[in-house]
Order: structure tokens, then C-alpha cells, then sequence
């Protein structure tokens, strides 16, 4: 109806014969409204195709109705998957999230959470990442916020931990109960705190069965499948025997694969494989790849309606989450 001209609330309240608080009134329901009144205003937003400025209104309200998801590597399957459970979990909630990738690099996590203090967000969540305890005690004063795969000190109530200890563990004891006892092991990038716990895990396995870690079976790798085939490489050269690997994630268990069968090794008849986070296309590999599943989906889904529960004032708990090994055909027993 009017081409050339933006709808304002101004136009409503002159058409429906009403005052622009009552208009505000009905858009925001922040007061009771007749409702012959609220049902011509209505009649006229619709008939004029009025579009409110939501930024603009929730500005006005001192609010953003955003919130920052800060995560470690924006591309890979497991934190892309939680990404889709965090919008699963503010659907509905009026929020709209901003993302950032802070890669594996420290500095650039400060400045992405720089980035969503500038504009004013109204909650975060951090996955994982290398910022210092201190200054996400003293950011958690300012904004609401939830940690997903770290605990920091003094905001427990607010971390939703991995249990990649515990899991990794979990993993090389099958191995070593399937008869393996020179077990291979490609870490993850060890200036990560997950990184680290799944490489403790592996250590606290070989311990608790009395085998002694060879430090040249431990090669690190940085979570892409080129890294999978460096590592098996790297240990090939190093001449070392090996009859299994534990792979801190599935991508480098790809890599490891695929260096195998360049070498003419067999898994899992030479070589057995166990890797870490079962994502869609494990199932699928040849052989089927062992490997520990977790629910990311699920998690991210609590970790966004965690938040908005903490960003409306409301009380909340984090449940822990359990990590499954599961297990197909890439483990030949050796007993």
C-alpha cells in the first residue's frame, strides 16, 4: 500500500484512531488492551505489513536478544553438530545467536568475546577453548554464561564437562582386554585440555594393566585426517612394533587407516583401530571403526536451554554426560 514509504508505528496509531502507547502496547503485550482495541491494531499491522525493528526494540529494552556461541573450530563434524543443538535448544526463546571461532588459538578467543561484549549479548557459551580461568570468572559476573568441556574453578554450577578421561581410558582398556598391549596413540593438539585428558586416559589404562607407555608410540596430531596419516607415518619410521591404535578423535583414525593400506597393513588384521567421537561416517568405514560416542546434539540442546533458563533468572542444573564405546569390526582380539 505504501510502495515508497516505511511503516511506522505513528501510521498505525493514526489509522486505528489510537494513541502510539496503546499500539506499543499491543505489539510489546506489555499492558492489558481492550480487545476490540488489540484486534484493530492487529487488523492494521497486517493490512499495512508492518514489520517491527526487533534490534531496535530490544535495544530499548536493554536487551540485545542475542547471544555469543564462541566454539574451537567452526567446520569440524563434533562441534558443528553441538552448534545444531544449541539452536535446537533456544528455538522458540526469542534469542538469536551470534557465532564465533576461536580455532586453536588463544588470542583469538579473547578477541571473539571481546567481539560479543561490544555488542552487548545477553548470554554465552563457550566451547572448550584456551581463555584463562580468571577472565571467564570475572566475564561470567558480567553476562550470563555456560561452559561446555571445561570446568573452571568457582563456576562449576555452570560447566557442562566432557568425560574425555574417563572414555579415553575406556577405549585402551578394550584394547589391552582384546589382547593388545603395544598400543599406539595420535593425541590431539596437547595445548588443549582435552587433548590432554584423553592422552592421560591411555596412560592411566597402560598403568592399571602394567604395561609401561612407550613415549614413541604417543605422536601428536591436530584433529584433521592428514595428521592420522602423518602419525602412522611417523611411527612406521620410528620402527617401533605396534598392534593397535587409539586415535583421539575419528577424522585422525581415518588418516591412520588410510597410511595402513598405503603400507599394505591390514586392520584389523594387522593393525586394530579404536577411535573417538563415532561420527556419522565411522559406521560406514571399512572396516567399521570402533570408537566412543558421545551425544552432541543432546548436549548442545541442554546447553541452550540451560542458558536461557540462566538469562530469565531461573535456577539450573547440568546433568553429566556419559560417554558409550562403541564397538564394530576394526579390533581383531589377540588373546
Amino acid at each position: 500500500m505504501y510502495p515508497d514509504k516505511k511503516t511506522t508505528i505513528q501510521d498505525i496509531a493514526a489509522r486505528a484512531n489510537v494513541s502510539i502507547s496503546t499500539v506499543s502496547r499491543v505489539l510489546n503485550n506489555t499492558a492489558p488492551v481492550a480487545e476490540e482495541t488489540r484486534r484493530r491494531v492487529l487488523r492494521i499491522i497486517d493490512e499495512l505489513g508492518y514489520k517491527p525493528n526487533l534490534f531496535a526494540q530490544s535495544l530499548a529494552g536493554g536487551q540485545s536478544r542475542t547471544i555469543g556461541v564462541l566454539t574451537q573450530l567452526i567446520g569440524s563434524p563434533f562441534y558443528d553438530v553441538i552448534l545444531r543443538g544449541i539452536l535446537q535448544g533456544i528455538e522458540g526463546s526469542g534469542y538469536s545467536p551470534l557465532f564465533a571461532d576461536g580455532g586453536w588459538d588463544g588470542n583469538k578467543d579473547r578477541i571473539a568475546l571481546n567481539m560479543f561484549m561490544d555488542r552487548k549479548v545477553d548470554g554465552l557459551i563457550l566451547l572448550n577453548g584456551h581463555t584463562s580461568d580468571d577472565y571467564l570468572v570475572d566475564l561470567a559476573s558480567q553476562v550470563p554464561m555456560i561452559v561446555l568441556g571445561r570446568v573452571i574453578p568457582g563456576l562449576e554450577e555452570l560447566c557442562l564437562p566432557f568425560d574425555d578421561y574417563e572414555a579415553a581410558r575406556k577405549a585402551t582398556r578394550y584394547l589391552i582386554e582384546t589382547g593388545h598391549r603395544r598400543i599406539a596413540h595420535i593425541t590431539g593438539i596437547l595445548s588443549h585440555e582435552d587433548a590432554i585428558e584423553r592422552k592421560n586416559g591411555y596412560l592411566s589404562a597402560l598403568a592399571e594393566a602394567g604395561i609401561e607407555a612407550d613415549p614413541d608410540l604417543i605422536i601428536e596430531g591436530d584433529y584433521t585426517e592428514p595428521s592420522g596419516v602423518m602419525a602412522v607415518e611417523m611411527l612406521l619410521m620410528r620402527g617401533r612394533i605396534f598392534s593397535a591404535i587409539f586415535a583421539s578423535n575419528d577424522q585422525m583414525a581415518y588418516g591412520a587407516r588410510l597410511a595402513l593400506h598405503r603400507r599394505g597393513l591390514r586392520v584389523p588384521e594387522d593393525v586394530s583401530i579404536v577411535g573417538f567421537d563415532d561420527q556419522a561416517p565411522s559406521a560406514y568405514m571399512i572396516p567399521p571403526l570402533t570408537s566412543i560416542r558421545r551425544t552432541p546434539l543432546e548436549i548442545g540442546e541442554v546447553a541452550g536451554r540451560a542458558l536461557v533458563d540462566l538469562m530469565q533468572g531461573k535456577p539450573i542444573r547440568l546433568p553429566k554426560f556419559q560417554s558409550v564405546l562403541m564397538i564394530r569390526e576394526s579390533v581383531m582380539r589377540r588373546l
